[in-house]
């Protein structure tokens, strides 16, 4: 199940970035971020595909979603310029963000070589 993120669970779940520079990961599980819009049509396409995901690799990986238009100050942080935006956080080693939508086969692949599951 994919989860909702705010600017504050952000800062507990996934990285406080008020409190420096350093990328430092705060999660037990590699996990996938979806920037996102409610109104965006691929937004909409990759959304399924990442439920299914989740369920698929529950345990190994923690899937959260953050609304572009509710949270701009993580948008801003993160400079999301185009959506969907997908930020790939593998345990102890630097994030990758891709920008644009992406199939089931794609994802597995970065799922695999990314977060190394």
């Amino acid at each position: 199940m994919t989860e909702q993120l705010t600017t504050e669970t952000f800062k507990e779940k996934v990285y406080d970035y008020t409190k420096g520079q350093e990328w430092e990961y705060e999660g037990s599980l590699p996990c996938i971020i979806d920037f996102y819009a409610d109104w965006c049509g691929p937004c909409k396409m990759i959304a399924p595909i990442l439920e299914e995901l989740s369920e698929e690799y529950d345990g190994k990986i923690k899937i959260y979603k953050i609304n572009t238009e509710e949270q701009q100050e993580l948008s801003q942080t993160f400079g999301i310029r185009s959506i969907p935006t997908l930020l790939f956080v593998p345990m102890g080693e630097e994030p990758q963000m891709s920008a644009g939508g992406m199939n089931k086969e794609t994802l597995v692949k970065v799922i695999n070589d990314i977060l190394k599951i």
